[in-house]
């Protein structure tokens, strides 16, 4: 019965969101984008190997990773959705994320068409060549510097309210139950867990 609530809620708050602005609901509507592309005919989109794919990269979902070596590149963050598919499917999905979120802030259509050209430019450029850190953008490296240089003690400043060393659950979260609380502190109490977690730093970890 719970959980039947929670899925009412989260959907009636999902149409909310997704009600805001024509970006918010192609963000929210991934089944029905994807209903879109079956309905085309075969070889009306570009073909490419079947690779795995973001399933729903929009530029939300693109931001600072850091790799095994502590490296930041922005790369892909999301990937609940990933599946091994076409992979047009991300470029169309990033498209119309991008195109929306122009409009969306009331940018004249060709700056839309410029941005479309520039992200097609960017694919090209990365398939021909190596990757070069000289030739990234002003405003992505900035947003690079600014994740490497962020700790835990960041995160803890912006979400921790009163000196108790907790992180309090956000607006966005469910209140949870007195025995999912206790499911959870006896899994995050067993020794292996508590070794793995402990034992983890900063590689590989999302900053932004």
């Amino acid at each position: 019965m719970q959980d039947e609530k929670r899925l009412k809620l989260l959907k009636s708050r999902q149409a909310l969101k997704m009600a805001r602005s024509a970006h918010a609901y192609v963000r929210g509507s991934t089944l029905k984008f994807y209903e879109w592309l079956d309905e085309q005919k075969r070889g009306t989109l570009p073909e490419g190997p079947a690779i795995w794919i973001c399933g729903d990269c929009h530029a939300g979902n693109l931001g600072p990773l850091a790799d095994a070596d502590g490296k930041i590149r922005v790369q892909i963050r999301d990937l609940d959705q990933t599946v091994v598919g076409n992979p047009s499917h991300d470029l169309i999905r990033l498209a119309l994320s991008l195109a929306t979120a122009s409009r969306g802030s009331n940018l004249p259509g060709v700056t839309a068409a410029e941005i479309m050209e520039a992200m097609i430019e960017g694919y090209e450029e990365a398939l021909r060549s190596e990757e070069d850190l000289r030739d990234t953008p002003k405003t992505i490296r900035l947003v690079m510097r600014q994740s490497a240089r962020r700790t835990w003690k960041h995160l803890a400043q912006e979400r921790i309210k009163d000196t108790k060393p907790t992180i309090p659950l956000g607006k966005k979260f469910f209140a949870i139950s007195k025995l999912e609380w206790n499911r959870i502190e006896r899994l995050f109490g067993a020794e292996p867990i508590r070794e793995l977690v402990t034992s983890l730093d900063f590689h590989g970890t999302e900053f932004a």
